[in-house]
């Protein structure tokens, strides 16, 4: 494994020009282009994610408005929720990923784009999930994300979000066994949580996940519902709170070519 690592300091102009060089949203497309297959096969059963679905099913109304960022393949997020009978967007800038996608979770909505480009009406969702995807975008595109969550969440939705633990930006080569490269850049997971609370959502929990001699964070953090108590429940379900259904408003352009006729 040749594993490139950078501590997240200000770069000297020299390192900043390198890494402009090598486009690290590109160094993440391509990527998951080469590897979607060994990353996730299409009967993946992935059965680490099932307490955090569970839980995101408990909180969430029926034929609930979901968006999955960093969607993947579809397995198995989108596939699990547009089972329960929610409606699913799912949303990522892997053209492979998307197709594979489409294909195997035919009852939801995915879009090939980057995510930090993208727009949807103020309360279409009543939530959002990402999974180990904010750390594969540009450390200064985050905060601005996290809070255009905020604005596409409905009153009393939530985000379940996998972030990074520790500060770290660097790639790694021949990645998985592969041929290609992947890039990541995190924060630390309290930077991550002062974020979520400076985007307004309120930080419920937040969990260590542990992943080989090192692991990420995972938040549940909820908008707060609209002014009465019927807009919340003790049990962290939320009533379903009127909004735009999800129209994106813009589509990456490595992407566009990709998306339906």
């Amino acid at each position: 494994m040749n594993r490139s690592k950078f501590a997240l300091v200000p770069l000297r102009a020299a390192d900043n020009l390198l890494l402009v060089d090598a486009d690290p949203v590109e160094l993440v497309r391509s990527g998951y282009n080469a590897i979607s297959g060994a990353y996730r096969s299409d009967d993946d059963p992935a059965h680490e994610y099932d307490p955090w679905l569970a839980g995101l099913l408990e909180r969430i109304p029926g034929r609930g408005q979901v968006l999955d960022i960093g969607c993947g393949c579809g397995v198995p997020v989108a596939r699990r929720l547009a089972a329960a009978g929610h409606q699913v967007t799912g949303v990522d800038i892997s053209d492979i990923q998307i197709e594979r996608a489409r294909r195997l979770v035919p009852g939801a909505v995915f879009l090939c784009a980057d995510a930090t480009e993208t727009d949807f009406p103020p309360g279409s969702f009543d939530a959002v999930v990402c999974l180990y995807a904010l750390i594969h975008m540009p450390l200064d595109r985050q905060p601005r994300l996290l809070r255009d969550i905020t604005r596409w969440l409905r009153p009393g939705g939530w985000l379940l979000a996998v972030t990074g633990q520790d500060a770290w930006t660097g790639t790694e080569d021949n990645w998985l066994g592969g041929t290609a490269s992947m890039w990541w850049s995190q924060a630390d997971a309290a930077t991550y949580r002062t974020w979520l609370t400076q985007a307004g959502m309120v930080v419920t929990s937040q969990q260590f996940v542990p992943e080989g001699d090192g692991g990420h964070a995972l938040f549940w953090a909820r908008l707060k519902p609209a002014g009465s108590p019927q807009a919340g429940t003790a049990d962290g379900s939320s009533a379903r709170a009127s909004g735009a259904q999800a129209n994106p408003q813009s589509t990456s352009a490595a992407c566009r070519s990709q998306e339906p006729r």
